[in-house]
This record gives C-alpha cells, structure tokens and sequence, in this order.
C-alpha cells in the first residue's frame, strides 16, 4: 500500500509540475484508481518515446538515403553539388518532398505511378461519395420542402377547424338560449292558461262560449248559408209568375215563415259567434 501511494505522488508531481496537488481522500480504491493510471500513463510515455526514436531513426534513413541518391544521380550525370543551378536543386527538392508525401521509397517513375493511382483512385472514390451524398442531400431537400408543404396545410387546417368550431360553439350557445327563452316562455304561457282556465272554471263560463265551440257554430252558420241557396234558386221562378191571389198568398206566407226562421237562426248563430 505505502509502495503504490509513493508511485502515484510521484506520478502526480510530475503531471502537476510546479502547480500543487489537489487534495484527494486517501483510501484503497482511489489509490489502486490512480496507482492504475500512472502504470497506464507510463506505458503510454514509453510507447510515445520508442514511436518518437522510431521515427527519428527513419527520417534519418531517408536524409541519408536521399543523400545517398542525389550522390548517385549528380555521380550518374556527371554534376556536382556546386554545379547545380537552383532551379534544378528546387525540382529535385521538390521531387524528394513528393516522394515523402506519396510515401515511396525512391523517385523512380515505377514507384511514383502506383502512388499516384492510388491517389486517383481514392479521388475518384471521393467524387463518388459526393456525389452519393449530394444525391442525398437532394432527396433530403425535397422531401423537407415537401413535408415543410405539408405541415403549412395541416396549419392552415387546424386554423380553419379552431375557427369553425368557434363560430359553431358562438351558434350552438344562441340555440342554447333561444331554447331557453323558449322553454321559459312556454313555462310562463303554460302558467298564464292555467291560471286563465282556474279563472272561467271559477266563473262557471258556459262551454258554448269557448272558442272551439265559436268556430264549430260559425261553420254550422256557414252550412245554412248554403242551405238557404238552393231554397232561393226553387223561389225564383215563381217570383216572374201572375199566381192566383190565394195561392200566391199561400206560398209567399210558407216562404216568408221558412225566411223567417233561417233569418232567426242565423241571427242566433252570430250573436253567438260574437
């Protein structure tokens, strides 16, 4: 325990430098946390460094090969180093920082094509993919602008529908009303009749007078109207003849007695329709 407390304070020192430690509850699960991480993040140091002194070796592999074959190349051609002029000494760099982009091992036109296709070919495979997603994006595009159509309509829909169901709720509130205005006046026109009936049934009003009973005698009057016509159109014939005075006087007496006893009903009747 007092072995991986000092590992992880030294290992805490150097991560902190000069700033100081911040203060942690010292217990066996914190210490193995933090013993665990300084193993972790020295085996990361070391990694790093064996990477970085790799990587230092082979870039001095390749100064000395590119050394080695700007020799040879300046040897094959018979130049020299002095002799090269520097636009010639800048292609050459060049060519060199090509061939370490590319990731060939000489500047030979064999190593520089297949580089070179494949980098092609990765273009190529870039385009591809752009073009798939520019496709997609499109798709994208459209069905957004369609479904940005569609949720207008819907909108404009539920406007329409909150305004109907306004008007019809302001609608169905005036029926609602109205019906009780109605029911209130057919309650009050129901008390009014009752009342009006207490009061004749009170005064012992003769049924005759009812307006039923009025309207059943004005038709009964309306019925010896049309029973008078006949008798009248059997009485014109006689009125153009020269009748013998007896029998004249006869007939006009059953005529004035049949006359009078129509007049007299009728007279009835409308003075008992009014």
């Amino acid at each position: 325990m007092c072995e991986k407390i000092n590992k992880v304070n030294s290992w805490l020192s150097e991560v902190f430098g000069d700033q100081p430690v911040p203060h942690f509850e010292v217990n066996t699960r914190t210490v193995d946390i933090l013993f665990q991480l300084a193993q972790s993040s020295e085996a990361r140091c070391r990694d790093t460094a064996l990477l970085s002194e790799d990587l230092k070796q082979k870039a001095s592999e390749y100064q000395a090969e590119g050394a080695h074959i700007r020799e040879v190349l300046l040897q094959g051609v018979g130049l020299s180093c002095s002799s090269v002029s520097k636009p010639t000494s800048d292609y050459l760099s060049a060519l060199v920082d090509n061939a370490m982009v590319l990731g060939v091992r000489d500047t030979s036109l064999g190593s520089f094509m297949p580089a070179v296709n494949n980098l092609t070919n990765e273009l190529l495979e870039e385009e591809k993919s752009n073009r798939r997603l520019e496709r997609e994006l499109r798709a994208l595009r459209k069905r957004l602008g369609t479904t940005l159509v569609l949720r207008s309509n819907l909108q404009e829909d539920i406007n329409k529908t909150i305004k109907s169901q306004s008007v019809e709720s302001a609608e169905a509130e005036e029926k609602m009303l109205y019906m009780d205005f109605v029911r209130a006046k057919a309650k009050e026109l129901s008390s009014r009749r009752e009342r009006a009936e207490a009061q004749l049934v009170s005064r012992n009003m003769d049924k005759s007078l009812t307006h039923q009973a009025i309207v059943q005698l004005s038709e009964e009057a309306t019925a010896l109207k049309q029973e008078i016509i006949p008798l009248k159109n059997k009485l014109k014939p006689y009125m153009d003849l020269s009748p013998s005075p007896s029998l004249a006087q006869v007939k006009i007496e059953e005529a004035k007695r049949e006359l009078a006893a129509i007049d007299s009903q009728l007279l009835m009747n409308i003075d008992l329709e009014l």
